[in-house]
């Protein structure tokens, strides 16, 4: 009789050929970690450097693009003017996606992006945001100034929408008016992620902020239009191939994507204006689209 060792031996050197073969396989294919949902195979990877402005609409539709494309994006949030720093002193990245036009300005004159493949993806309109049913009756800028209240903005600094919040305050409130106001400000926030979050979490009574973290939160968030004379400008969030850039022509792609029908979709889903004239319409009149504020020196500390 056949002893069972000598019956197994063969299977055994079989299965060890087998597998050998299957590890030379997949030594040879592509990584697929971090492939969405699909299991798209991962041909290469892009590096974007984001301001938090669209994160919750970037998520989506970087995951769309991973599963079309089978490219693996990897995304840097943060306030804009800090992801940019980040970037600068890293010396790699693939695409430049800041919340407005005021950092990407600052991004081109440093030559930290390929200025010719600067695209808009979406655009944004300043509102005051609040807990859900204004539980403090706020309706107007001025009501900021009322003792008591907590309020918060983003860094100035770093942050686009904080920059836009400052704009509007210098603009619309009187000397004693803006004391009142800088009484009530409790913090900077980091991003606009986190601006939102300190409504949502009810650690504020307010911001000023854009009008899509309503759209982000509707639960606990709800925005108050300013009227049109107090709002100087609108945003928009513009996206570039990173000057340092290992794959110019796959970032580029993305942004071919972003600004196609499908990433335009998703960005119309979270509340964001897809042009200038559906921004328009909310404001109530024509404005001035993007351009630059320089901060005064008194608001580079709270």
């Amino acid at each position: 009789m056949t002893s069972p060792k000598r019956l197994l031996a063969p299977l055994a050197i079989a299965l060890a050929t087998c597998l050998g073969s299957l590890a030379f396989v997949a030594a040879g294919c592509p990584d697929t970690t971090g492939s969405a949902g699909g299991g798209a195979a991962v041909s290469n990877r892009l590096l974007m450097y984001a301001g938090a402005a669209s994160k919750p609409a970037t998520e989506e539709a970087t995951k769309m693009f991973e599963q079309e494309t089978g490219t693996r994006v990897e995304t840097v949030f943060g306030g804009s003017g800090a992801v940019l720093s980040q970037m600068e002193l890293a010396r790699e990245g693939d695409l430049y996606f800041p919340g407005s036009s005021d950092y990407m300005e600052k991004a081109k004159k440093k030559g930290d992006v390929i200025a010719e493949t600067e695209a808009i993806v979406t655009y944004l309109v300043p509102a005051i945001c609040v807990q859900k049913g204004n539980p403090k009756n706020i309706r107007t800028l001025k009501d900021l100034t009322r003792p008591g209240l907590k309020v918060a903005i983003a860094n100035p600094e770093t942050v686009c929408v904080g920059l836009y919040a400052v704009e509007i305050i210098e603009k619309n409130l009187s000397p004693s008016d803006k004391t009142a106001f800088r009484a009530n400000l409790l913090n900077y926030t980091e991003s606009c992620e986190k601006t939102a979050t300190a409504i949502s979490l009810k650690q504020v009574d307010a911001v000023i902020g854009w009008s899509v973290f309503a759209d982000w939160d509707p639960e606990n968030i709800e925005a108050i239009p300013l009227p049109a004379d107090q709002i100087p400008r609108i945003g928009y969030i513009p996206i570039a191939v990173a000057s340092f850039s290992s794959d110019t022509e796959q970032a580029k792609r993305f942004i071919d994507f972003v600004t196609g029908s499908l990433g335009q979709a998703v960005f119309a889903k979270y509340g964001y204006f897809a042009t200038p004239e559906q921004a328009f319409t909310y404001v109530g009149e024509t404005k001035p689209v993007g351009g630059e504020y320089v901060l005064p020196p008194d608001w580079v500390t709270k």
